[in-house]
């Protein structure tokens, strides 16, 4: 049985206390008012010039006194409120998108890490089931972040902040100074009842499956024959084409819909591979933890090379759905598809670009060597790349649509990583010291001890 580190624990713990202090600050640091807005951009040299501009233009009205320019005047005065007001959304934005972008990006990691194990069961794997504890308790984490997701959800349909455009008022009401004809002519699909009940569909769906395949794992343990593994076996095949299914739906819901104007046919696939890539990373790095401990003896460098080698393959994967994405829209160049790029590309430009550097050139660079595959230092730097890579991926996906130019990775981005880190690693953690490292009777068990090539 594994003894969850005291030192690991309390790092956990420091982790999510320092994380929700961050946190807290975040939201307290945001401003209240445009006046705290104004305020603000005075301070930036953009905003000193526009703050400028707009003062010369009232005393020249004044000095001329027209009545031409009195409207221009009013017009500017307008115009730069409304400024202001979309700057002060951006901001108070910021700690909630922040808060958005880690608790989606640690939930679906273990989202990814279900799925890969629903796919070893279905596929009757022999290499893998030494690894399915460590599998178990990484998704244990699923419920705990299905949770904290579906608040923070409830609470963006409640209007605590403006993530989601076509959750604003009056969008979808003709005649409304918010009116937008595009959100409007999809609002049987984008509004707040059906889009919660679809969530909730959702996460009770991968939670369930979640709950029984375990327990009947860990049934299989103690029964005499093999009924509970063909149990799984086929309570997987079914719950891959649920995932399948509700993985396309809830990538349009809960990221492409920050974006309502824009959509892709691909951003299933792309969502899919780059938390797919991230679990599978997870899972290598929680293995290699374990192993240093003195755990998981039978799992050996072939288990970690296989493991290595989908990492590679996924991070390969996630490039051709990023490039495809990208080129075919770039190239055609229709306005309100390639919008989506051009933030990202002009506003976004470091992270955009970074996130392809970390996520394909370098897991290429380093993970197409085989020998590198079996080298636990050399998987943990990757490994700790990619993940971090694909986090900076789920950042390009939401702040764009979120926070605008006002992006920067500050305590809000800090500290909620830590938090959901923290309480990732107590709660996978303490879900390992619950059941034995090994599953005893597992068909495949056996092939899987001797495991070697």
């Amino acid at each position: 049985m594994y003894t969850f580190s005291s030192k690991l624990k309390t790092f956990s713990l420091i982790l999510m206390v320092a994380g929700l202090l961050g946190i807290g600050y975040g939201f307290y640091a945001a401003p209240k008012d445009i006046q705290a807005v104004e305020a603000i951009l005075a301070a930036d040299a953009h905003g000193s010039h526009e703050v400028s501009k707009s003062t010369e233009s009232h005393e020249g009205a004044e000095a001329h006194k027209v009545e031409a320019g009195e409207h221009k005047i009013e017009a500017a005065h307008t115009e730069h409120e409304e400024h202001l007001e979309h700057v002060l959304h951006q901001l108070q934005n910021k700690p909630w998108a922040a808060l958005y972008v880690a608790c989606i990006f640690f939930m679906l990691i273990s989202l990814g890490v279900l799925a890969f194990y629903a796919i070893q069961q279905v596929a009757q794997a022999g290499w893998s089931p030494v690894l399915f504890r460590v599998m178990q308790g990484i998704t244990a984490y699923l419920p705990v972040g299905s949770v904290i997701f579906i608040i923070v959800l409830i609470l963006c349909g409640l209007h605590f902040n403006h993530l989601f455009v076509w959750l604003g008022e009056g969008v979808t009401k003709v005649g409304d100074a918010n009116y937008d004809k595009i959100i409007a002519n999809k609002s049987g699909y984008l509004n707040f009842p059906f889009w919660i009940i679809r969530a909730a569909i959702f996460l009770i769906g991968w939670n369930l499956y979640r709950y029984f395949s375990r327990k009947n794992c860990l049934a299989q343990d103690e029964a005499k024959d093999d009924s509970f593994y063909k149990k799984n076996f086929k309570m997987s095949a079914g719950f891959l084409v649920f995932f399948i299914v509700t993985e396309s739906i809830m990538s349009w819901d809960w990221i492409m819909s920050i974006d309502p104007h824009w959509f892709s046919t691909l951003f299933g696939w792309y969502v899919f591979a780059s938390f797919f890539v991230s679990g599978i990373t997870t899972i290598c790095l929680i293995t290699l933890y374990l192993k240093s401990k003195g755990y998981l003896e039978h799992v050996n460098t072939s288990h970690i090379h296989d493991l290595a080698k989908f990492m590679f393959g996924f991070s390969v994967f996630w490039t051709y759905l990023w490039f495809s994405q990208f080129m075919l829209i770039w190239y055609a160049n229709i306005p309100e598809e390639v919008t989506y790029f051009v933030t990202r590309i002009e506003v976004y430009n470091l992270p955009f670009f970074g996130a392809v550097v970390m996520n394909f050139v370098f897991p290429i660079l380093i993970l197409v060597n085989t020998d590198f595959k079996r080298i636990s230092w050399i998987l943990v730097m990757a490994g700790t790349v990619i993940l971090f890579g694909h986090y900076i991926d789920f950042f390009n996906m939401i702040m764009p649509g979120t926070v605008g130019d006002q992006w920067f990775i500050g305590i809000s981005e800090i500290a909620s990583v830590m938090f959901f880190l923290g309480l990732f690693i107590y709660v996978v953690f303490t879900a390992l010291t619950k059941a034995p490292l090994l599953p005893k009777r597992n068909p495949f068990i056996e092939e899987s001890k001797h495991f070697h090539y």
